[in-house]
């Protein structure tokens, strides 16, 4: 079977999810091509997978910890990138896929429903409204043009896919919404974490261990600045800190000696198993990684990112840790690491959710079951 994977580029939690879901299909003997754009496509390119340039759907633009919605519609359409939305449309032509799946990226779904192919919606949101409430009459109007837009997608597309625990321990809970009309095409597949915890050697670090993955973003930068500010404060405590692409490491020359900075790393997983705790954002891929290897995690959801507000929120209402801000103090937050460290609590929960995410092998579950139905479209049209 020949499968088509479109990626939203938007920071790479899309990536690395899709990554392990292409991996999984071409185990299974299927051949993919992956449609992405920047460094998500270098990233998907060096795992050794076939990929096709297309075009951003929005450039996120954000400053000091904060998203501006505004200004990322606005850059997004002064960018001009949708002159070449006709990519698309040649890729899926040249290739011929028997299904397309996309994760978040909407420009994919409509070429492929042109050329009449089976489409699949992979998201951990669909209350994108959200985004734009409390912003002014023009971003209102936008926001219900946006959700009228997305309810009929969620009626026509074959499946909705939600690569998160099933109920009641999804953490994107408070970012679903769906009619009920649509509801029996929602599937909870389980993460799509890229390695199984039994095949990582984990990585030899000094416990105990806090993994950072605050980066990505410059106006994530302060914060960077503020967990070595909070390793000064305790060094029986060590840190590894991913820098990410906009922040090299090499300016950081007055570092404590609990503390290693290095960029960003294709290969996470060794660092999860050998950590404690995770220190990262609100995004959603992270989450799933961290807790399907059994770490609990500080969270710090970018400001106005509603999405990632959520997330963090129910992370903490699960027990899994803690949903915290960007103003914290080093010292308030190192309070937090010694509570997750020491708290089993927090320790007993993320190892449930690690034996569940093995139990419900997300990429094998996806896979067998598109092949399945694909399988079972083919016999209809042939009787």
């Amino acid at each position: 079977m020949k499968i088509m994977i479109f990626v939203c580029g938007e920071g790479l939690g899309h990536t690395s999810r899709c990554i392990s879901l292409a991996q999984q299909m071409k185990t299974a003997g299927h051949e993919v091509l992956m449609g992405a754009y920047g460094y998500s496509k270098d990233l998907i390119k060096k795992k050794g997978l076939k990929t096709a340039e297309i075009i951003p759907e929005i450039q996120l633009v954000g400053d000091s910890g904060s998203l501006d919605l505004k200004s990322s519609v606005i850059a997004t359409i002064k960018s001009g990138q949708f002159m070449g939305i006709g990519k698309i449309h040649r890729t899926l032509k040249e290739f011929k896929p028997d299904l397309v799946i996309s994760d978040s990226y909407y420009t994919g779904i409509f070429f492929a429903w042109l050329r009449k192919k089976p489409v699949y919606l992979m998201v951990n949101q669909s209350n994108m409204e959200e985004f734009f409430m409390g912003k002014g009459i023009l971003m209102g109007c936008l926001g219900n043009v946006t959700k009228r837009f997305y309810t009929r997608v969620f009626r026509k597309v074959d499946g909705i896919i939600i690569p998160d625990f099933p109920m009641p321990n999804t953490i994107c809970k408070y970012n679903l919404d769906f009619e009920e009309r649509v509801l029996n095409s929602v599937f909870y597949s389980g993460p799509l974490v890229g390695k199984k915890y039994k095949e990582v050697r984990e990585a030899e670090l000094t416990r105990p261990h806090v993994l950072s993955t605050i980066g990505g973003f410059g106006y994530r930068e302060p914060l960077f600045h503020k967990v070595i500010e909070t390793a000064r404060l305790d060094r029986n405590i060590n840190y590894t800190l991913l820098s990410g692409p906009s922040i090299k490491p090499d300016k950081y020359t007055d570092l404590p000696e609990n503390v290693t900075i290095m960029e960003f790393i294709d290969e996470q997983f060794p660092y999860l198993k050998a950590s404690d705790i995770v220190i990262a954002p609100g995004g959603h891929s992270m989450m799933m990684e961290a807790l399907s290897f059994g770490v609990p995690i500080l969270s710090f959801p970018d400001m106005g990112h509603i999405e990632q507000e959520n997330n963090a929120t129910s992370l903490e209402e699960e027990g899994c840790g803690k949903r915290l801000e960007y103003s914290i103090s080093p010292e308030k937050l190192l309070e937090h690491i010694h509570q997750l460290i020491e708290d089993d609590a927090y320790k007993d929960k993320t190892q449930y959710l690690r034996s569940l995410s093995h139990a419900l092998n997300g990429p094998e579950t996806i896979t067998e079951m598109l092949g399945s139905k694909h399988m079972n479209q083919n016999s209809q049209k042939n009787i």
